[in-house]
């Protein structure tokens, strides 16, 4: 099916970027909210998005009101009505997702797609509150949608396989990188991001490197930016909140850090609320030096040496286990992880990292940090079959990618 016209429901941040992408596709969009007071807060981001590109001569004047013409408000369903796919972009809540794409149903054409943008909620849950469940998909645009290549593309059980490839023809028609993934809970980019970020907290905790230490490393590395710089950009509530909706449905491995969780108490959010690991703000005191001086009184010390490759184990020990349960291929891990995080392209993703730094090297490290520190190292069974067969990456010419 191609897709003509599209729709996006919420005109927050996250909404109106996605709107704003569709429209620089060059197809016409309609960007829906409960008011017009947030439809027009929503189109002055989009307007504010292109006159970004037109001050950086990435476009003209002329182009960009060719562009915002493409976008209408309303704050009413009824004009989705010959849209051909809707966005839905709404609160990260499953109650007010599913009330949304039950009412939305009832008003568009029959073989339209409903995608919904959640980076956490259940598909298969979702789509079971509307009718025809089966035109139900995940589309999981990364923030800020108008920047970020990669989007993630999620099946739910009753997801058909029309709308899937209806869905990724339409992700590339945005110039976007589709991956996809099969439904689990972080689906894959939250899933392998998350206990790398986890883990520098607890690094943090034990004392054996700063903050700034961990950050300069990490840079060095090749990423665009360290961990707790990150962490303050998304968000610590939202990582905090993330680290346990992992641990709830994975277990031990992904027990949560207590420094984020003290630091969400603290209210210390990071950008949002102009104090995190970091201060963006003079007149700001944060609370990191107590929390971390009180959580270093119970916190083992000196459990080993910071380094960023030991630091990226766990990130690559959880692409094994996504690689294990085929919640994607080889090729598009990495790649997610790369168009997603920013993982070194010169690596090539975590899963080619591992083959260059060899699989029975990263099987005794995840075992002697598994001795060390706990169960979040326990190796990936799929690791320990690859090395017994003498999988052992690029030294053998065979690992998780041929050579």
């Amino acid at each position: 099916m191609f897709i003509y016209k599209a729709g996006v429901i919420g005109a927050g941040t996250m909404g109106s970027g996605i709107a704003q992408t569709i429209s620089f596709s060059g197809l016409p969009v309609i960007l829906k909210d409960v008011d017009m007071d947030k439809v027009n807060y929503g189109i002055q981001l989009i307007k504010k998005i292109y006159q970004t590109r037109v001050d950086k001569g990435k476009m003209s004047s002329n182009e960009m009101e060719q562009k915002m013409a493409l976008v209408t408000g309303t704050t009413s369903n009824e004009d989705f009505k010959e849209c051909d796919i809707i966005v839905e972009a709404v609160y990260e809540n499953a109650e007010v997702k599913k009330k949304v794409l039950t009412e939305v149903e009832k008003h568009i054409p029959e073989n339209a797609i409903l995608a919904t943008n959640t980076s956490a909620l259940s598909i298969t849950e979702l789509a079971a509150a509307v009718q025809h469940s089966e035109r139900v998909v995940g589309m999981h645009f990364f923030n800020p949608p108008s920047v970020m290549k990669l989007v993630e593309i999620i099946p739910g059980l009753q997801t058909s396989n029309d709308v899937v490839q209806d869905t990724l023809t339409f992700a590339e028609s945005l110039r976007k990188i589709p991956v996809r993934v099969k439904e689990c809970t972080g689906f894959l980019v939250n899933r392998l991001l998350m206990p790398y970020l986890n883990e520098a907290a607890f690094i943090a905790q034990t004392g054996t490197a700063t903050i700034l230490e961990m950050d300069e490393a990490m840079r060095q590395f090749g990423m665009p930016m360290g961990p707790f710089v990150l962490m303050d950009l998304l968000g610590l509530d939202v990582c905090d909140d993330v680290a346990n909706i992992l641990y709830d449905a994975y277990g031990s491995r992904m027990q949560p850090s207590s420094l984020l969780l003290e630091m969400k108490q603290a209210k210390c959010l990071g950008v949002k609320s102009k104090v995190g690991f970091y201060t963006y703000d003079e007149s700001k005191t944060s609370k990191f030096p107590e929390i971390l001086q009180k959580l270093s009184q119970t916190s083992p010390q000196g459990v080993r040496p910071f380094s960023p490759v030991q630091s990226l184990l766990p990130m690559i020990n959880e692409a094994a286990l996504c690689l294990e349960e085929n919640i994607a291929s080889p090729m598009d891990i990495d790649m997610a992880m790369m168009a997603g995080t920013g993982f070194p392209s010169e690596k090539g993703g975590p899963l080619h990292y591992a083959d260059q730094l060899g699989l029975d090297w990263v099987l005794q490290q995840l075992q002697l940090l598994t001795k060390q520190v706990g169960e979040r190292f326990w190796p990936a069974p799929l690791l320990k079959r690859m090395v017994a067969a003498g999988y052992l990456g690029t030294k053998t010419k065979k690992g998780f990618f041929n050579y």
